[in-house]
């Protein structure tokens, strides 16, 4: 799943640059405190991060429409993880949070000329990095889908055709990786716009590859879903062209050294020294995610055929509030976040976080509500289509809601953690994190023998509320954070709103027979809209009679 990584890089660059250059207080404020300049970048990555998430939608749509949940969907879904946890793990994950400060700091401290040099030495050891790990990564293909998802032996052809497309789309990460090293650069350069929009086009090219690729592959004998896997693979080269004029543009364009003085250069390059050391903790941090994600795939594919797929189809909902909340919240707070701290403002510190959080529960409350009490017409009037079966809508629907029971968290962390962060505390959060982690599987083990599929989404809901509470607790404790007076009576109005939210999607939901409709699409959807539009009616009109007038938010 490709989210909105240059939201996060850009507020870690500005929180990472303290480590190297803490600038002067006057200088802090206006570089870093400028209103109106946050919210034009916020709304300009928020909109491409929506465009983003709606083609993405799009594509999930379309694959499920033309593929359904079966070992072939399970195969593609395992061997697009595979690129996609290194690319996770290292390109968007480690790298990026070592590679921006530093770059940020070089660039402050030494100018553009040292700042370019530091940025062929790292494309140098990152290029040779990458092509060996791509060899590698081709060779072992077999391995690799054995340790992501042993399950898929169940059905011998679907294991085959994971491990041809594991080796096949690998070299995905190589290309992510060079996107990541570029957007470092560009969101350094504050040219946000490039970064968050190349997302698009892999969904664009997956796209075009299930509605216009597919049916010639059927044609000709050749299993249609390899067809994603080429759709993959141009995603990726078209990602990376599209940063080469961005780069061109500012003269910035990496410097590749092919021969042995150039790699001996690059490696004793003080600054590629620091990047290494700093992707050791930030990697440890990243990794937990994604082993849970590794674990997840692992149980899912033991489970019914179509399990991971019911997964990757939930998830692929959830990234709407999750990323267009979180991502949102993330680029506002975390500059004013770290200048805040820099410039020594406890209370603008504090003021932020409360602002951030009064938000997450405006919003991510209702959200919840909605993906609880209301996911079968969703799942229904998006994915009921063509292969998609009633089962698959079923299964689907509660892999949704045991996502949906957590949102409030998995938003809220998005506020949390950046709190530590402006405070140059990685390792509390990791630590938590790794706590979870180890809570996550031991609910697994309870909660997937008896719920399945579901199990494994609501054991993830429910560590992320837990997460957030010890982050919020930390925060309390520690004096940093100081809720402003009025909570209580904010709680309280967007629960009187809640009340009515839950009254009016549970008549909604068994007013209609959504699986019966599937032949009357439009009128579907139209149902769909209409009572989704006045879901938004009744919880926000309720809220303001209660009191709470949403647009004092904006003004704050």
């Amino acid at each position: 799943m490709l989210s909105a990584k240059p939201t996060i890089v850009a507020g870690t660059a500005i929180a990472g640059l303290n480590r190297f250059a803490v600038p002067a207080e006057g200088q802090i404020h206006r570089a870093t405190l400028r209103p109106v300049s946050l919210l034009k970048s916020a709304s300009t990555v928020s909109l491409l991060t929506l465009l983003s998430r709606i083609t993405g939608l799009v594509r999930e749509l379309l694959v499920a429409s033309t593929f359904g949940a079966s070992a072939m969907t399970d195969a593609f879904n395992v061997a697009f993880r595979i690129p996609n946890l290194f690319r996770r793990l290292f390109a968007e994950g480690a790298f990026s949070q070592a590679f921006v400060p530093v770059l940020a700091a070089s660039k402050a401290q030494h100018g553009d000329e040292a700042t370019h040099r530091l940025i062929d030495h790292v494309a140098t050891l990152l290029a040779w990095v990458l092509l060996l790990t791509c060899v590698l990564g081709v060779i072992a293909a077999p391995l690799l889908v054995w340790v992501m998802a042993s399950g898929l032996k169940q059905n011998p052809q679907g294991y085959d055709v994971a491990v041809f497309m594991t080796r096949f789309m690998f070299p995905y990460i190589g290309f992510m990786s060079l996107v990541a090293l570029s957007s470092g650069v560009l969101n350094t350069w504050r040219r946000f716009a490039v970064s968050a929009a190349t997302p698009v086009l892999l969904n664009i090219c997956m796209i075009s590859a299930a509605w216009l690729l597919a049916p010639w592959f059927k044609a000709r004998g050749i299993e249609p879903i390899y067809a994603m896997g080429v759709g993959v693979m141009v995603g990726g080269l078209l990602q990376l062209g599209v940063q080469i004029p961005a780069l061109r543009r500012l003269g910035l364009m990496p410097h590749i050294a092919l021969s042995r003085s150039g790699i001996r250069a690059a490696i004793a390059d003080p600054g590629t020294r620091r990047i290494g050391k700093l992707m050791v903790p930030a990697l440890l941090g990243v990794s937990v995610a994604q082993i849970s994600l590794l674990i997840n795939t692992q149980i899912a594919s033991h489970l019914p055929t179509g399990s991971v797929s019911w997964l990757t189809y939930a998830d692929r909902l959830m990234e709407f509030p999750t990323a267009m909340l979180g991502v949102a919240l993330g680029v506002v707070l975390m500059p004013q976040l770290a200048a805040a701290r820099a410039a020594g403002d406890a209370a603008k510190y504090s003021a932020f976080l409360d602002w951030g959080l009064r938000i997450v529960v405006l919003l991510s409350v209702p959200s919840a509500i909605g993906l609880l009490l209301y996911a079968k017409p969703i799942v229904a009037v998006l994915y009921h289509n063509g292969a998609f079966t009633a089962n698959d809508v079923q299964q689907t629907t509660i892999a949704l809601m045991g996502y949906a029971a957590g949102l409030v968290g998995l938003v809220a962390i998005k506020v949390l953690a950046p709190g530590y962060y402006a405070n140059q505390d990685i390792k509390t959060p990791v630590r938590i994190a790794v706590a979870i982690l180890v809570l996550t599987q031991l609910m697994n083990m309870v909660l997937v023998p008896v719920l399945q599929v579901a199990g494994l989404s609501l054991s993830i809901g429910l560590a992320a509320m837990l997460n957030a509470g010890l982050l919020l607790t930390g925060l309390i404790r520690r004096g940093t954070f100081k809720p402003e007076p009025g909570w209580g009576h904010f709680l309280l109005q967007v629960l009187a709103g809640s009340a009515l939210l839950v009254v009016y999607l549970l008549w909604a939901e068994q007013n209609f027979d959504w699986i019966a409709l599937r032949s009357e699409g439009l009128k579907r959807m139209g149902i769909l809209a209409v009572t989704l539009g006045g879901a938004a009616v009744v919880y926000l009109g309720s809220v303001w009679a209660a009191g709470l007038n949403p647009r004092q938010f904006l003004r704050r």
